[in-house]
């Protein structure tokens, strides 16, 4: 399905946005003394520093390819982080609303579609759907209208997206998962979109999410790569790279957290849908150059109309796209 950046961050409303977005970088690199160091969070090797945005260092992993924030904000720092955050308290009361009708429909009508089609693939039992990191609840809703599962539980540990949530009568639960009070094995389906980038420890994320799945659940991630086709072209002018994004997997070093940590990935996607026509924006407002890229200012310009949705096809086919997606499901022994 195509559109448009605007559809989903209305422009009329991002430039508030990136005051509160502002804000809240400030809070926390106001706090870099409560950073701590970090090795890669996929596979624990050392990285080697590759850049430097708005006070934040970044490494890449030498083995696996991973870039990840270090030093990082402790666990302790980025609850208060989240709690206190000015960007997701403006994104549930104008953002999230303003864009509600397009989100749905061209992100997570698909975004549910795809989730039980994975099901469907995969034969799973379609019992109790477990979201992490709920946000505006926007997807549970979906597939509560869908009448398929059993029963869903929305997990947000934002207060007001979790309000937002229990608003909408979903089963909210205001909790990290790694401390979430559920019986073991009792989750047959486990999502989390744009959640990895996130945490401090992808590792122990995913053990919790190991310890709830049930024998012959699906676990279904998304997440940025950080080999997207605007990430890598974008670099450090990328809005994709920020305070609040820690960790940039791949689409082979996910397939190793997954396999660390007791899964076995099924399949790894790039469906994106706005790689080029984000790269092509932040041309035209002048935020980057591409003075010498003159084959990629030919097909963001003189061949947009032409090629610009081919090219992006050919990304998302190739697992090129930013937009990263897993399915896993735990790993039995021989």
């Amino acid at each position: 399905m195509v559109f448009n950046e605007n559809e989903i961050r209305p422009k009329d409303l991002m430039a508030q946005l990136a005051i509160e977005v502002e804000a809240d970088r400030k809070w926390l690199v106001d706090r870099h003394s409560q950073f701590v160091p970090a090795n890669c969070p996929v596979c624990d090797s050392s990285g080697e520093a590759c850049f430097e945005k708005k006070e934040i260092q970044y490494n890449r992993c030498a083995k696996c390819r991973t870039v990840f924030v270090n030093p990082r904000p402790s666990e302790s720092l980025l609850h208060a982080f989240y709690t206190q955050s000015r960007t997701y308290s403006y994104w549930n009361k104008h953002i999230f609303p303003a864009s509600e009708a397009s989100r749905s429909k061209k992100i997570f009508e698909p975004r549910v579609d795809r989730v039980l089609g994975f099901c469907d693939q995969y034969r799973t039992r379609l019992g109790t759907l477990l979201e992490i990191g709920a946000g505006f609840g926007t997807f549970c809703n979906v597939m509560s209208k869908r009448a398929k599962f059993e029963r869903i539980i929305a997990l947000e540990m934002t207060p007001d997206l979790a309000e937002s949530c229990r608003a909408r009568g979903l089963e909210v639960i205001e909790s990290p998962v790694e401390t979430v009070e559920l019986p073991d094995h009792s989750i047959d389906v486990i999502v989390a979109f744009e959640t990895l980038e996130h945490l401090f420890s992808p590792v122990a994320f995913m053990a919790s999410c190991r310890r709830l799945l049930s024998p012959g659940g699906l676990l279904v991630l998304t997440c940025p790569s950080g080999e997207g086709f605007d990430v890598l072209t974008l670099g450090v002018v990328s809005d994709t790279i920020d305070h609040e994004h820690l960790n940039y997997m791949n689409p082979d070093s996910i397939q190793t957290l997954a396999q660390r940590t007791g899964f076995r990935s099924l399949e790894v996607l790039t469906p994106g849908v706005l790689d080029v026509d984000i790269v092509r924006n932040k041309f035209l407002e002048g935020s980057v150059s591409l003075a010498n890229q003159p084959w990629l200012r030919h097909l963001l310009v003189d061949r947009w109309e032409a090629s610009g949705s081919q090219f992006q096809e050919f990304l998302s086919s190739n697992q090129m796209s930013s937009h990263m997606w897993m399915v896993a499901t735990a790993h039995v022994e021989d």
